[in-house]
């Protein structure tokens, strides 16, 4: 393994813990931050497996993006389309006000 793709994979299992500890805390957990960290994480595994495949990505948080680049080294990885669509909201929509992440992961609005 090149040093570079495990310093993409360091880093996912950085955010990945992260998000484990988030979601763990007992008063006033953040959830919106267990998700984003969730979404970083997977972010950084698709780029570490391109990294590896010498596959050059552009700076995104778009996980379908990275997905669709992925596909050409891994096809069978087309089963995580599903789940990466619902991450890839939590790059960005819900770290501003109007949206929140509950301890189900789902994202709720603020004001009904």
């Amino acid at each position: 393994m090149k040093p570079i793709t495990q310093e993409w994979i360091e880093k996912a299992e950085g955010d990945w813990n992260a998000a484990r500890q988030l979601y763990r805390v007992r008063k006033k957990p953040n959830y919106d931050s267990v998700c984003y960290h969730c979404q970083q994480s997977a972010e950084k595994y698709l780029k570490a497996r391109l990294q590896e495949a010498n596959v050059a990505f552009q700076r995104t948080h778009n996980l379908l993006d990275l997905l669709i680049q992925v596909l050409a080294v891994e096809p069978g990885w087309n089963v995580l389309q599903i789940d990466l669509t619902v991450l890839n909201e939590y790059s960005v929509e819900y770290r501003y006000p109007g949206k929140s992440a509950t301890n189900n992961g789902y994202i709720k609005p603020l004001n009904p």
